[in-house]
């Protein structure tokens, strides 16, 4: 497996395009964007598990229904959600899309981010629907990129490229994501995309397997969002023999969908609204993989634990109160945790204790833009990493402006 340049385009059938519609105000910003597959593809998905949902989602689980999807049209700038005839746009959405693109509106998947409860008018997609389709090409990655982006200060697009037998597989991704992070699934926008010829069946378990263990990890400030999910589009036309069992093949690709996921889910982390510092979390030797994700998912989302490292301060014992605060079933007494950066590592707690460390290079340490919290819980052989930033002024004022 290896990286490659190209997004969402880089698997073999697909193109993209972005572009800005009307729906933000800055009319340097785009907030339309459009990803199609020449053939039709196997997808899956995973939403949101807030009870409030955008209309968009509800549209598209009734059109993945059947497992198949061609198309995904999303816009930036407003959310869609709590409107009164929201489930309507979604619809029309789908059906200017699929008109000009010749394709079936059940094989459209749609989405929204942006501003909850703000009235939606279906004219910008009226309005530049041709011009969007027009602009699709293998090359639009980037601009689609840029087209579901909010907050995000930087684009999040990666690609993998892999081998199943003699067919040279790819798997690409785009997604967005910056506040309102702290997926049960999601708080975010991922929108992946693949050539490789797979079941509907083993396709949904794959994406469920790894949501778990990545986007569902990742907590930039403790709110669950309302509108946002994770999708797949797999065509086939890598023309691998198709994968149908969790055997070798399902393997291979679902290291490389991880990979993909992983990438997408420190990058969201790092680019937190307001963030300085990616906090990666470690947990080791837990009695069961349930505790060691707990563990490692309080920590990364408590409070004061994200202010002090936005501080500098390696102030490890509200690490020790996230942990003993945790539903985890553990011995606090067996407890070690290390800080760590590129400037180097601080022993701070040995069997649940405090042990003597170097202010000075724990300043150092800490100084960095990425900071590993290392808690080995000594207690089994089960491991989880969870994903988060510092806490800092810059998030309340994005905040406390956002709608205006």
């Amino acid at each position: 497996m290896k990286d490659i340049l190209g997004g969402v385009c880089a698997p073999i059938g697909f193109s993209a395009n972005g572009i800005h519609a009307g729906m933000r105000k800055n009319k340097s910003k785009k907030d339309l964007s459009l990803i199609v597959s020449e053939e039709l593809c196997t997808a899956a998905a995973t939403y949101t598990q807030n009870k409030v949902k955008g209309a968009p989602l509800t549209v598209t689980k009734q059109h993945l229904k059947n497992g198949r999807a061609r198309a995904i049209i999303c816009n930036s700038g407003n959310a869609n959600t709590c409107n009164s005839n929201g489930i309507e746009l979604a619809n029309e959405v789908c059906a200017l899309t699929a008109k000009e693109l010749g394709l079936k509106e059940d094989d459209i998947i749609v989405a929204s981010t942006g501003v909850i409860g703000q009235p939606m008018s279906i004219d910008p997609f009226k309005d530049h629907m041709k011009e969007l389709v027009k602009g699709l090409n293998v090359d639009g990655s980037h601009d689609a990129c840029y087209g579901i982006m909010t907050t995000d200060t930087q684009p999040k697009e990666y690609a993998v490229e892999f081998k199943l037998g003699n067919a040279k597989c790819h798997i690409g991704a785009i997604a967005k994501g910056s506040g309102m992070i702290h997926p049960n699934m999601a708080t975010m926008l991922a929108f992946v995309t693949s050539d490789v010829a797979i079941s509907k069946e083993c396709l949904e378990a794959m994406v469920h397997e790894v949501v778990d263990d990545t986007f569902n990890m990742v907590s930039v400030d403790g709110d669950t969002s309302t509108n946002d999910m994770l999708c797949v589009l797999s065509n086939g036309m890598a023309q691998n023999n198709k994968i149908v069992l969790k055997d070798q093949s399902y393997n291979i690709m679902k290291d490389a969908l991880y990979h993909i996921c992983e990438q997408l889910s420190c990058g969201i982390a790092k680019d937190g609204e307001g963030a300085t510092k990616l906090l990666t979390c470690n947990v080791k030797n837990a009695k069961t993989l349930q505790d060691a994700k707990i563990v490692a998912k309080s920590v990364i989302t408590s409070t004061l634990f994200k202010a002090a490292m936005f501080g500098r301060d390696a102030n490890w014992g509200r690490i020790l109160c996230a942990i003993g605060y945790s539903d985890a079933d553990l011995d606090i007494n067996k407890v070690s945790v290390t800080l760590a950066s590129s400037a180097g590592d601080i022993h701070v707690c040995e069997k649940g204790m405090g042990v003597i460390f170097d202010e000075d290079k724990a300043l150092k340490v800490l100084s960095e833009d990425e900071i590993d919290i290392n808690i080995d819980l000594n207690d089994g052989i089960w491991d989880a990493t969870a994903w988060g930033c510092d806490l800092t002024y810059d998030y309340v004022k994005i905040n406390g402006e956002y709608r205006t």
